[in-house]
């Protein structure tokens, strides 16, 4: 890895875990908002024991990534114990500052957008924030659950426990701002403008592929294909296109060939190829 994007990483997951710091300390802890997970957690404690929040999530979340050190290997462990060092660095030196809003629904959500930004940013960069994961993906290697389904049910009884703590309208905001951050991290992670891999089957594969080059202004593919039942060969239409040209293309392969086979699917990133549109006369 060389200097330049190894400095451009640590950026990032500094820009993320303090964006992640001003969620908490600005918005969500002075209203009694928790979010899910080890952070959660640390809130309830720091309200229960007066102390400092950015103690407990330094604390707590160090014994997880010495647990799962093995499971998800040097690099990842570093980066999230950068992250979350410079997170609770952030959170003291935040506690002080007056929170912007005492309204709980303004809170709610500018808080869980800081927070999914702020985690989404970290986690493209190559860390995380939070050792609930970790636990997750130890404890689905003993269990017939997978790790989403976990970390569901600890969030929903860490979110759940902010009832008893503060009073059941903190408890609904948080299941909000928890839904608000989890969105948000889908969006800084896969971006505004998600791309999609599309596969196209027809025998009309020269007219579709022609018109899709030259109106969606994209590079086209045509891989081999067998049919498995008739054995006959196939040929197979292979684009990647932006969320907003979709629609377009579905209008471009039902003109030429309404009984074509289509399969979209979600791309997190895109690297190399061409991929920018070409400019089409």
């Amino acid at each position: 890895m060389t200097g330049t994007r190894l400095l451009m990483r640590a950026v990032t997951m500094i820009f993320g875990s303090l964006l992640f710091s001003v969620g908490l300390e600005i918005f969500l802890v002075p209203n009694n908002i928790i979010d899910g997970g080890i952070t959660g957690i640390s809130i309830i404690f720091s309200h229960l024991f007066g102390i400092p929040i950015g103690v407990f999530l330094l604390v707590l979340n160090i014994p997880f990534l010495f647990l799962g050190y093995k499971q998800i290997g040097k690099t990842f462990a570093l980066s999230t114990l950068f992250s979350v060092v410079v997170m609770s660095i952030g959170t003291t030196l935040l506690h002080p500052v007056k929170p912007l809003t005492d309204v709980p629904l303004l809170a709610t959500v500018f808080g869980g957008v800081c927070l999914g930004v702020g985690v989404g940013l970290v986690i493209r960069a190559g860390g995380s924030l939070d050792g609930s994961e970790i636990v997750a993906i130890l404890v689905s290697k003993r269990m017939p659950f997978s790790v989403g389904e976990i970390v569901m049910f600890i969030n929903v009884f860490i979110l759940g426990s902010a009832g008893f703590v503060f009073d059941w309208n903190s408890a609904m905001y948080s299941l909000i701002a928890y839904f608000i951050a989890f969105k948000m991290i889908d969006v800084t992670i896969e971006g505004i403008d998600q791309s999609k891999s599309v596969w196209i089957i027809s025998d009309k594969y020269q007219e579709i592929g022609e018109a899709l080059t030259y109106r969606l202004g994209r590079g086209v593919t045509f891989l081999h294909g067998e049919g498995a039942f008739t054995g006959d060969g196939k040929k197979v239409i292979f684009i990647v296109i932006t969320r907003l040209e979709e629609a377009k293309l579905k209008s471009i392969v039902e003109e030429k060939d309404s009984s074509a086979f289509v399969a979209i699917g979600n791309i997190h990133d895109v690297m190399g190829g061409r991929f920018k549109k070409k400019d089409i006369h």
